[in-house]
């Protein structure tokens, strides 16, 4: 994943980041120690950002030096409960990114905010010469994903997607099969993320709680009075700050959905769904079918392929065996449950294969016999402490460009879906074709002083 540096070649990588960064931020002096230790500060301390703690506490010289979170309700239980009863320092607390990037003790971050804030957040974190992991979606919009990308690419700092699927020998060797030809020509991919989700009812604006700096948490995002339903969690189902739940959990599906088709950006978007059975607070769809087409000049026939992309967000099938279980006692995998089905499907001329988080299988031929097969988990965490330790930033940091590029068609499916259109798409130039509406929503207007900076 990373090719090898010495530790004097790190050094100087490590010092060349920091100067870039040093005209805005200031420079960062921790790798002058005699170690390998490595201070990390996770930013967003509630839901995943609980797992972010937890991972990087059971890494080998690895601190948990800082905690940020606009909510300051949060740090009481989170320092007492994954700290001191741990017989761990106590981290540093911080409820503003700008005054933690401030902090030359820290060699990183962990980016589990919002998604409106991901990009941002990553930016200004890139920029201050700290390396840096951010969670999916990495990007709000295609904007903010190219900036990404620029300031990857410009400054020396590893910089980590959250696609963690990637991370594992299961979605590794199945793009191996495939690319090696296991499948015959593959023309075909889905993404399915069937969750059970209820509605989120109604609730009235309300005033902020107390410990809660709300201008921090809407950020770059317009102006809004507080709703409850518009924080905690129920972010994702509100635009402004969300993507719905192919930006949520079905950004991980269609992150191998693209991997295993073997393409990056489409010539084609179509979607469409809506938010059904409920009539609540919600304003992204719970269902939605999103198909995009991309060219295959290698392929026969009409010389493409096709991704297709689906959220269901109640009763469902299962699609294929993979996603059964024998009985109520049988193990069924991450992500695999009474409630849900979360995987991939992929088409070649010689078969299908079935894809879940731990293990993928194939069936060949018109009988679908079952075929080779593979799994394992792996440690995304421990992948990016690695690549800080040893990594070559523009061999590693193809991660985020990779990342970029599933976001993008996250967004391109939402486009089409809130347009109620069939979208052209130029791959080369990022634009659709002849569409002034549809590429105005490839950006949004920032609420200064939170604004994606055009030149990183």
């Amino acid at each position: 994943m990373t090719s090898q540096l010495t530790r004097r070649g790190f050094m100087k990588v490590s010092a060349q980041s920091a100067a870039a960064g040093a005209a805005l931020w200031g420079t960062s002096t921790a790798w002058a120690g005699a170690n390998d230790r490595v201070r990390v500060a996770v930013i967003g301390i509630r839901g995943m950002g609980q797992s972010h703690i937890k991972s990087y506490q059971a890494l080998p010289n690895v601190d948990v030096a800082a905690l940020c979170d606009v909510d300051e309700n949060l740090f009481a239980e989170r320092v007492e409960n994954l700290f001191v009863k741990k017989g761990l320092r106590k981290p540093k607390l911080y409820t503003d990114i700008r005054k933690l990037l401030e902090d030359k003790s820290i060699d990183a971050v962990s980016i589990v905010t919002p998604n409106h804030w991901h990009a941002l957040a990553a930016i200004w974190s890139i920029q201050a010469g700290k390396h840096v992991s951010v969670e999916k979606p990495c990007c709000h919009n295609v904007f903010e994903g190219r900036k990404l990308v620029e300031a990857a690419r410009k400054y020396n700092v590893i910089v980590q997607d959250g696609a963690e699927q990637r991370s594992n020998p299961c979605a590794r060797s199945a793009e191996k099969f495939l690319r090696e030809g296991g499948l015959g020509e593959v023309y075909l991919s889905r993404g399915l993320c069937y969750k059970w989700r209820n509605t989120i009812g109604t609730k009235p604006n309300a005033p902020v709680p107390k410990g809660v700096h709300y201008d921090l948490w809407l950020g770059p995002a317009p102006k809004r009075p507080f709703n409850p339903n518009r924080f905690h969690y129920n972010w994702h189902w509100n635009w402004d700050y969300g993507n719905g739940d192919m930006g949520n959990q079905g950004i991980h599906e269609m992150d191998i959905a693209r991997w295993l088709l073997g393409v990056k950006l489409p010539t084609r978007v179509c979607a469409m769904g809506g938010h059904f059975m409920f009539d609540d607070d919600q304003n992204t769809p719970n269902t939605l079918m999103a198909m995009f087409e991309f060219p295959n000049p290698d392929g026969a026939g009409d010389k493409k392929k096709i991704l297709q992309f689906e959220t269901r967000h109640w009763i469902s099938n299962r699609e294929d065996i993979m996603w059964m279980k024998t009985d109520k006692q049988a193990y069924a995998g991450y992500m695999t449950s009474a409630d849900n089905t979360i995987g991939n499907l992929v088409y070649g001329s010689k078969g299908y294969m079935a894809k879940t988080v731990n293990d993928w299988q194939t069936y060949m031929g018109q009988k679908r016999e079952p075929g080779p097969k593979g799994g394992g988990l792996g440690n995304h965490y421990a992948n990016y402490i690695d690549a800080i330790r040893d990594g070559d930033p523009k061999t590693f940091n193809k991660s985020i460009e990779e990342g970029f590029y599933t976001c993008a068609l996250v967004h391109l499916g939402n486009i089409s879906y809130r347009l109620g259109r069939s979208l052209d798409f130029d791959p080369v130039a990022m634009k659709f074709k002849h569409d002034d509406e549809a590429n105005a929503m490839l950006t949004r207007e920032y609420r200064k002083p939170f604004v994606v900076p055009d030149k990183v």
